[in-house]
């Protein structure tokens, strides 16, 4: 396998650690990039472009990275709450008065953004062209009972968070969640990530398949409880009804699919772009860039939901639109914030260590949160810092 970029002194077993994903845990095409106090450490790529191809991944190619698109999205909300335009306590109702409805009428924006609305299924799910036409997804979720009474309890909202975040966020502001971190995050620090993908750059973004590991990957190891897998073999299950919000499935590499604004789960980019962006969350990078003040960085890795997660089926912790570190998602501390993506991607940010990280992949394995090619880059960054 040839990878290509450059990793600086000392973070060296992060491409072994590369390398070893492709020849031992099944990668086919991937990146991965590191920020540590700003500054660009690892900037790694390798393999085709398309799970299923032969052109080359280049340092340019950016893939789509399904519910790590979370955390990026959430920024915007959090960008908001620190400029004053948007209240984090205040109900969700008073930005959007449609939702007041069914006894969703004291959702605060903070649980929507912590996972703890209760409304992370839909009685009917959604087609595909309906989740992506910016109006539909918006109508059911507002007409959409609760599960549980809200705020008092969490659940993985899988799907949904997209329509209640993109619409809250344009009741607040007058412009879509893609338009907003476009102009005031992605544009200003330079960063090749859209939820929302122009077709001027649909050129660069590779296919993703489903792959099955290798025998020698030793996924055994993972594979989960019984009560996790249950969860998820059973139609009728809250966990089923959460993911299969959009009905059937959608192809991510449809281009209609791609180009719709679908915060939680349809954001294209590069491992360089997440990475950054993390950095850009908790400090100043390179060129003088960042996003968030210390006090919104506090926010943002503060826990606001923890323990069973009535949809993922075991114990998890958010903050505001940040998944927090924990069993069922390590990331490289208990001060780290970001976000998995379904199938391998992860790109998190941790402020004690100075990080900001970002992998993506083409290759989709069955993995939810803690995807064995992430954990081992994620473990081999540990050398690195302990010299630190």
């Amino acid at each position: 396998m040839d990878v290509h970029g450059t990793v600086a002194e000392g973070f060296e077993p992060v491409r072994d650690a590369f390398v070893r994903n492709f020849e031992v845990l099944g990668d086919r095409g991937a990146a991965v990039a590191v920020y540590r106090d700003g500054r660009k450490v690892v900037d790694l790529w390798g393999g085709t472009k398309d799970a299923d191809g032969a052109e080359p991944w280049t340092g340019d190619t950016a893939q789509i990275v399904r519910s790590a698109t979370k955390g990026v999205a959430a920024a915007v909300p959090l960008l908001l709450h620190q400029r004053g335009l948007l209240d984090l306590d205040a109900p969700v109702g008073s930005y959007w008065p449609e939702f007041k409805t069914g006894g969703k009428e004291r959702i605060l924006v903070r649980d929507v953004l912590a996972h703890r609305a209760g409304i992370p299924a839909l009685d009917r799910g959604l087609s595909a062209a309906e989740a992506a036409d910016g109006v539909s997804g918006a109508r059911a979720v507002a007409a959409q009972r609760p599960f549980w009474e809200p705020g008092t309890e969490h659940g993985y909202h899988a799907q949904t968070y997209s329509w209640l975040l993109s619409e809250l966020v344009l009741r607040a502001t007058g412009r879509t969640l893609g338009c907003v971190l476009a102009e005031e995050i992605a544009e200003p620090l330079g960063l090749d990530f859209w939820i929302g993908l122009p077709e001027t750059e649909a050129h660069r973004a590779g296919r993703v398949a489903p792959v099955e590991p290798p025998e020698s990957a030793g996924m055994l190891r993972t594979r989960p409880r019984r009560n996790v897998s249950e969860a998820y073999a059973d139609p009728e299950s809250l966990t089923r009804r959460a993911f299969a919000a959009i009905e059937p499935l959608p192809d991510e590499n449809a281009p209609a699919y791609r180009a719709a604004e679908l915060p939680a789960s349809n954001g294209i980019g590069t491992a360089r772009a997440l990475a950054r962006f993390y950095g850009a969350t908790i400090g100043v990078v390179e060129d003088g860039a960042r996003i968030f003040t210390p006090a919104t960085t506090a926010l943002a890795a503060r826990e606001h939901s923890a323990g069973p997660d009535r949809v993922l089926v075991v114990n998890t912790r958010f903050g505001p639109g940040y998944m927090l570190h924990g069993p069922a998602s390590p990331l490289l501390s208990p001060a780290s914030f970001g976000h998995p993506g379904r199938g391998g991607s992860l790109a998190f940010a941790d402020p004690e260590a100075g990080i900001g990280f970002g992998y993506v992949t083409n290759a989709l394995a069955k993995s939810v949160t803690a995807d064995p090619r992430a954990q081992a880059l994620v473990r081999a960054l540990k050398p690195a810092l302990s010299a630190r």
